[in-house]
């Protein structure tokens, strides 16, 4: 059986593309949120950098906080959707996270965004862009933040899907609510906080089923950790799993979360997700372990 991976750079927010090329490519947030290194391996063993994907110097519209890139090969272009700090701020909020996407032909870039805006305002901030495609069919996940999001006396942030438009200029439709701060463990950094979240969405499909990953807790706190749910259609309505966390804290790793699914070369499953650990202190590295789905559907994470 395979053992987790732990990759020896940090890289929060890890996203994982198998490449046209026979090659991985990781995509990850930078610290100081000033843009995106890109990394690449052909074993997941043995990596190296391999440029940066986008950035404040590069954007046409983020002035700060480039969170979260995910990127997706789609008819040989490569596309990077990404949250940052939007320069249209006329009301002077703290926080005016949106989505935008940019573009490459190569999976290392450079990329250039498609437009000088976000994708769409929706009116709150926004952060974690993951992208579903199915029968010709793109849908955006995204997270509304917890920014003047005040529900029963904490701030909440909750997860959204709506369809996006074929060239990724905008949306189709109103955004549909899909998951929010439910489960006990779900609060679990309340109470020093005063925010819940549910955040850091990722879709798949198995056996006709839709299961979303999704994290929950502060993302800066040792409680991060991943559930799920599943629905029978990509915009829900989705149930989550009794199970849930599938991913948490560790005696060696703790703030686990805002993980990935992809298949490795040989069709192995696997998540991709950030930590912490004693040696790392408050930067967090990526780690890449096995997955699978039982007879009866449960997603299960095998960790160490």
């Amino acid at each position: 059986m395979q053992k987790t991976i732990r990759l020896p750079f940090p890289a929060a927010d890890p996203f994982i593309l198998c490449a046209a090329d026979g090659r991985y490519y990781l995509y990850c947030t930078s610290e100081d949120g000033s843009g995106f290194p890109i990394y690449t391996s052909e074993d997941l063993q043995l990596w190296e950098r391999c440029g940066t994907a986008l950035g404040k110097e590069t954007s046409r519209w983020g002035v700060g906080c480039f969170w979260a890139p995910e990127c997706y090969e789609i008819d040989g272009i490569y596309y990077l959707f990404y949250s940052a700090d939007w320069k249209v701020n006329p009301t002077g909020a703290l926080e005016n996270f949106r989505i935008g996407v940019a573009r490459a032909s190569t999976p290392s870039g450079p990329f250039t965004d498609i437009s000088d805006h976000p994708i769409f305002d929706p009116g709150y901030p926004i952060i974690d862009a993951n992208v579903f495609a199915e029968d010709g069919r793109y849908y955006l996940y995204y997270s509304r933040c917890c920014y003047e999001h005040k529900v029963d006396g904490l701030e909440e942030s909750w997860i959204y899907g709506v369809e996006l438009a074929p060239d990724f200029s905008g949306v189709k439709g109103e955004p549909v609510l899909l998951l929010r701060p439910e489960q006990e463990w779900e609060g679990r950094s309340a109470a020093a906080t005063g925010r819940r979240w549910n955040e850091g969405s990722y879709l798949m499909r198995h056996e006709g089923r839709y299961y979303m990953t999704y994290s929950g807790n502060f993302f800066a706190g040792p409680d991060y950790a991943v559930g799920y749910a599943t629905s029978a259609h990509p915009l829900g309505p989705y149930a989550k799993a009794e199970e849930n966390p599938i991913l948490e804290r560790s005696r060696h790793v703790t703030g686990t979360g805002h993980s990935c699914m992809f298949r490795t070369t040989d069709g192995t499953l696997m998540i991709c997700y950030h930590g912490r650990t004693r040696a790392t202190g408050r930067d967090r590295i990526a780690f890449i372990s096995p997955a699978h789905f039982t007879p009866d559907g449960k997603l299960i994470v095998e960790t160490e």
